[in-house]
């Protein structure tokens, strides 16, 4: 008997739950087919929009370098604090500040220390090479004492300015105060750019799906205006479509 009850117990269990396995599995099957034919009809556009701006940069660094030679060091070194006297004035007569004004130590070379060449055909033993640095936010002051600097080379200062290194730099540091002006400029060209693509496959443009931000870049303007820079940022945003 007890056989018997088990065997049909084990029968009923299997009449039972056979069905109840199918289903499972018919239904899992048609939500996975349903997951698929909903991705494959996900339709999305991704754009790019642009925003450019113009700033005039803020900072001007520029270096200021002179050479001078003697063959006694003490008189060079007279000469240098002569030299560095007249442009502080000269620079200070026309509006810069003491503290925009910093001198570094001067470079001397000896010529007859040195283990290469002949330095007793030298006519100077001693040459040096002193610089000075302008930092300031008054960008047009600086600019028009940098055309106006030859003067003092008439009194005798040899200054060098051909070198890359001593190209003025100009910087700008208000970028954080147009941020979000230009994402915001950005993302509505992306949005333009979304809804004529939109009305051109005759679709209706829904919301955003994802969006990412390039980074800002900061360039001169040409190489004429180095002081004019041109600011840019580009936004990649995804929408949706429907019909």
């Amino acid at each position: 008997m007890k056989n018997i009850s088990r065997t049909s117990a084990i029968a009923l269990g299997l009449t039972l739950g056979l069905p109840l396995i199918v289903g499972l599995s018919s239904l899992g099957y048609l939500l996975g087919s349903f997951a698929v034919t909903v991705k494959e009809y996900e339709r999305t556009v991704t754009v790019k929009g642009l925003a450019e701006q113009e700033h005039t940069a803020d900072i001007v660094i520029w270096p200021i370098q002179y050479t001078a030679a003697d063959n006694d060091l003490s008189a060079l070194y007279a000469t240098l604090d002569e030299n560095n006297a007249s442009i502080r004035n000269f620079l200070q007569s026309n509006g810069l500040p003491d503290d925009a004004i910093s001198l570094a130590p001067p470079a001397i070379t000896d010529r007859l220390a040195q283990s290469y060449g002949d330095g007793s055909r030298a006519e100077f033993r001693y040459t040096a090479t002193q610089a000075l640095t302008v930092y300031s936010p008054e960008i047009d002051l600086v600019r028009g004492l940098m055309s106006s600097l030859s003067d003092l080379g008439r009194e005798g200062i040899v200054f060098s300015g051909a070198e890359y290194r001593l190209q003025p730099e100009y910087l700008f540091t208000r970028l954080n105060d147009i941020k979000p002006a230009m994402i915001e400029e950005a993302t509505r060209e992306a949005r333009a750019a979304a809804i004529k693509f939109a009305d051109d496959s005759n679709s209706a443009l829904g919301k955003i799906r994802n969006a990412s931000q390039g980074q800002f870049s900061i360039s001169d303007r040409d190489r004429n205006n180095p002081h004019i820079k041109n600011v840019r940022v580009v936004v990649s945003v995804e929408y949706y479509l429907s019909d």
